[in-house]
Order: structure tokens, then sequence, then C-alpha cells
């Protein structure tokens, strides 16, 4: 058992630290390339943007998990509760978001010039700030309702009430309230994932007929010599497999828990582990993909 103990934290702080700061090391490249670079890239400011939320949503479920697993006790107020929660959710949703959208942006920058996708392709970063922005607005929008029914654990009876995590607890809900914000997040969800399949798919057909055609034309000692757009479609095909993977499997493992009622101490490293997933491994599938923070994934041209 306290090998156990020891695992959990072990893999809880790896977890919480090296997400924070790989997510840190792909923010402040692009905020620099976005200020003082040459040229100020579309793909610079959704990056940007994806990794903050990534870095929020990090640093929650780590502090509230890390917390959990090392008993500090009720370390948050009531209005700390409050935010922890909803910024998590928030940038949940934000993360959603701009995953499609950088999806979207390299399905089209790497689609024929002849085709009208091409045409829709932002040519400077203030471009798809409107979008960004619409984002934000939406996704608190959705998650408010958690300002009102999120309370921590030391101002609360807590029979009747639902544990959400660590030491913050969720006031039961009126009905047509918790079916609302439901079907507004799932809507969200559906949509937004199902555009990110369209726009992966149409990534993937493109590479595929791009290999092909590098095979016919070249030696196979070139067949590793593609475009800068080329590999940060790569790269956003890999970003969104992981999005998937671990997205679904937190809903299903969700699920289960929410049905079943079971809370253990492997269910909630398994939780955590799910939840912190994509925006802690994240940065680094960027990383890997060039060495450099991401730089196949700023090449816009």
């Amino acid at each position: 058992m306290i090998w156990f103990d020891l695992i959990q934290k072990i893999v809880l702080l790896f977890l919480t630290g090296s997400g924070i700061l790989g997510n840190v090391l792909i923010f402040v490249r692009h905020v620099r390339t976005l200020v003082v670079g040459p040229e100020r890239k579309p793909i610079d400011l959704i990056l940007i943007n994806l990794t903050f939320s990534n870095t929020i949503i990090t640093c929650h479920t780590g502090i509230i998990y890390v917390a959990a697993v090392f008993s500090f006790g009720n370390f948050l107020s009531d209005a700390g509760c409050k935010t922890a929660v909803y910024l998590s959710r928030m940038a949940r949703g934000l993360s959603i978001c701009t995953t499609c959208l950088l999806c979207m942006v390299q399905a089209v920058t790497i689609s024929p010039s002849t085709t009208l996708w091409r045409k829709l392709k932002p040519q400077t970063a203030w471009q798809v700030l409107p979008h960004l922005f619409l984002f934000w607005v939406l996704n608190s929008l959705i998650s408010s309702n958690l300002l009102h029914y999120i309370t921590a654990g030391s101002s609360v009876n807590r029979s009747g009430v639902g544990m959400y995590t660590g030491y913050c607890y969720m006031l039961p809900p009126r009905h047509i309230i918790k079916w609302l914000f439901l079907s507004l997040m799932t809507l969200r969800d559906a949509i937004f994932q199902t555009v990110m399949g369209w726009s992966s798919g149409s990534m993937a057909l493109h590479l595929y007929k791009h290999h092909k055609r590098v095979l016919y034309l070249h030696s196979s000692r070139f067949v590793n010599n593609s475009s800068p757009e080329i590999r940060a479609a790569q790269s956003t095909l890999i970003l969104m497999a992981c999005f998937l993977c671990f997205y679904w499997a937190d809903f299903i493992f969700s699920f289960y828990m929410g049905s079943t009622l079971v809370q253990c101490s492997i269910m909630l490293i398994i939780k955590s582990f799910l939840g912190t997933g994509y925006a802690a491994l994240s940065p680094f599938v960027l990383i890997s993909r060039e060495g450099c923070g991401a730089k196949s994934c700023s090449a816009h041209r």
C-alpha cells in the first residue's frame, strides 16, 4: 500500500510538472515569434491559445489531485473551488475548440491552391482572433453554472452532494439546469469533433496522395523531404489522434464512475491521468516533431 501511494505521488507530480513545463515552453516560443518575429502567422496565435488553456487544465488537475493524494486538507476556500473548477471546465472547452481550429487551418493550408477551401486560409494572425474570442465567450457561458453549484468541502454538508474533484463538491442542480448545460456541452463537443474529424480526414487524404506522388516522382532517399506545411499537417494529425484518445477514454471512465458512484484512490489517479493526459502530453508531441518547440506547426507560407 505504501508503494502504491508513492507511485501515485510520483505519477501526479511528473504529469503536472512536465505538462506545465512543456506548455510554457511552447507558449513562450510562440509569443516571442508573434511579438518580435518577422512574420506574424495565424498558427502562432492558435498555439498560444491552445497551450494557455492546456496549462490551466494541467495546473488545476495537478494541484487538486496532488493536494488530495498528499492530504493537504481543505486548502481551497469556497471562492477558490468555484474559480478553479470553472477555469478548468472553460479551459477544457477552449482546448476542444482550439484543437478543432488548428485542424481546420492546417487542412485549408495544405489543400490544393485551386480549391475553394484554400481561399479560406487566414493570411494574418489577427484574422483568427475573432474565432478565438468567440471560443472564450462560448465556453465562459457554457461553464457559468459551475459558479453557483460548486462549493468547498469545508462549507457544505457532504451528505446528498457529489464530489466533483479533490476537495470541491457540486451541489445538486435543478433538473432543467442540469440537462440544459449538459446538452450545450454535448452539442459543442459533437459539433467541434465532427469538424475536427472532417478536417483530419481531408488532411489524411491529402498526405496519402502526397506520399504516393513523392514515391512516383523521386527515389526513396527523397521521400522524407516534405514541405513544412506537410510536416505541420502530420503533427496536427498526431495531436488530433491524441486528443480523441484521451477525450473518449475520459468520457467512458467518467460515465462509469458517475453510474456506479464508486470512488477510490485508484480511480482518482486514473481520472487525473485521463483528464490531464492531452493537456500535458500535447506540447511534447509538437516538440518531438521538430525538436525545437513545434517549429513545423509555425511554418505557414
